[in-house]
């Protein structure tokens, strides 16, 4: 599925996400820096009802948010990690079987990490305000 979109209807863009993945739970988002993955993770959060702030976990590598069902979500950026042994001993991998939802930035970093069911996005940048998503 191909969705082009905008920041003004990133919201909807994320509530057809949602949708389309049905019950798998790993969201594994590709793209090049400034493509739009935290935009896009924060659209996902406001569409489950997350009331704190969302922000990348650059430096923390996984935030953990409650949506308004009080489910948790995890938030991962895995683009500081150097290698999976890292990404095991940051826990990583427990987010990622956890049965809840996670959103991972730079998954190509640990490839081998993700579980089968996985599902793969891919954002590119269209334009100034536009981008494209890609699922897989």
């Amino acid at each position: 599925m191909d969705v082009n979109f905008s920041l003004e209807n990133i919201n909807e863009t994320a509530e057809t996400l949602l949708q389309t993945i049905d019950t798998k739970k790993v969201i594994a988002l590709h793209g090049q820096m400034g493509a739009g993955k935290t935009t896009f993770v924060r659209a996902i959060c406001d569409t489950l009802g997350v009331q704190v702030a969302v922000s990348s976990p650059t430096f923390s590598i996984i935030n953990e948010y409650k949506s308004a069902e009080g489910d948790v979500i995890y938030h991962l950026d895995l683009y500081r990690l150097k290698d999976e042994q890292e990404a095991i001993n940051a826990g990583v991998e427990d987010c990622l079987y956890s049965g809840n939802l996670c959103l991972v930035e730079w998954p190509e970093i640990t490839p081998e990490l993700f579980p089968i069911d996985t599902v793969h996005c891919y954002l590119s940048v269209l334009g100034e305000k536009e981008r494209k998503l890609v699922i897989g």
